[in-house]
């Protein structure tokens, strides 16, 4: 069997049976087309694919400049599809089980966006929509659209994959609760109690609901489609140049904010793992590593040398 047979095979198998979302799929095939075009060989035999092979296109990886992170994941993607063949007895035994492959990441601290920018970014947007004389423009619709979406992503610290595949009725407006399917399909309920956010999310409803029901997507580009995560983070890249804010901010930014600004206030972790959705309580321990003024606030005003009275 050739290594382009066995992609294939492997898309359908990821598909059907293992019920895997479009996102992973869509990564899987990048990963595996950009390992068959190493050294032209996806009309190639899978015997050549042994540990050797392996290691060599790993090495290429690094020598491309790759990041550790990017070449962590793309191996990661080939262990399951070798794991797979030979699950499925088109090899004899995966030629991952035969390294000792380990891949360090350099630990990365979660960028979050500084107070004054992000009053900055909420008040130009709120500013923005009110200098819009017509309210029957695009520009009007695409502005109240747009603070909902900060709104939400802010106030529930949800992935953006997350909420470009919102549905009408994950979300009720009424009674403030959004549910939210992440990672692996797992089901979480988030209550959005800041009458502001509601507020935008009726505003953007009353404008949108006869092209969110037709559609399925609770959010709605202007072409009367789903609003993709590309278009999100233009959209704040967009905000983020027009307000004046130097920094880069990404949608992602919105969730380590609301995270960090949670344990800031003392929040127990054990909560904020449930509102972020994270499987692991060691994912959200990373945010407890605080920024430099708040350690030092805390150091300045709570260390107990303050207690000591040694003159």
């Amino acid at each position: 069997m050739k290594l382009q047979e066995m992609i294939k095979l492997f898309e359908t198998h990821c598909i059907y049976e293992k019920n895997l979302s479009a996102k992973t799929i869509k990564a899987y095939n990048i990963d595996l087309k950009q390992f068959a075009e190493y050294r032209d060989s996806k009309n190639c035999s899978l015997d050549l694919f042994d540990k050797f092979y392996i290691k060599d296109y790993i090495k290429y990886l690094f020598e491309k400049g790759l990041e550790a992170k990017s070449i962590k994941r793309k191996s990661g993607t080939l262990k399951t599809f070798f794991n797979f063949l030979e699950f499925e007895e088109f090899i004899e035994i995966s030629p991952f089980k035969k390294m000792q492959l380990s891949i360090k990441l350099p630990k990365r601290l979660p960028k979050t966006i500084d107070k004054k920018d992000l009053q900055r970014f909420f008040k130009f947007m709120y500013a923005y929509k009110e200098k819009i004389e017509n309210k029957n423009s695009y520009t009007y619709y695409a502005i109240i659209r747009d603070i909902a979406v900060i709104e939400l992503l802010f106030a529930t610290g949800m992935r953006v994959s997350e909420l470009c595949h919102l549905k009408p009725d994950d979300i009720n407006i009424q009674r403030g609760i959004v549910t939210i399917f992440g990672k692996g399909a797992k089901e979480r309920a988030i209550q959005i109690c800041d009458s502001e956010v509601k507020q935008s999310l009726i505003e953007y409803y009353k404008l949108f609901n006869q092209k969110i029901h037709e559609k399925n997507f609770f959010f709605i580009n202007r072409f009367n489609n789903m609003f993709s995560e590309d278009s999100v983070r233009h959209m704040i890249k967009k905000y983020q140049l027009l307000s004046g804010i130097r920094k880069h901010v990404t949608p992602h930014q919105f969730r380590h904010t609301l995270a960090t600004g949670l344990l800031e206030e003392n929040v127990d972790i054990r909560y904020i793992q449930t509102i972020l959705g994270h499987s692991s309580i060691l994912t959200t321990q990373i945010y407890t590593t605080v920024n430099s003024k708040h350690q030092k606030k805390i150091l300045s005003t709570r260390h107990p040398r303050k207690n000591l009275n040694v003159h």
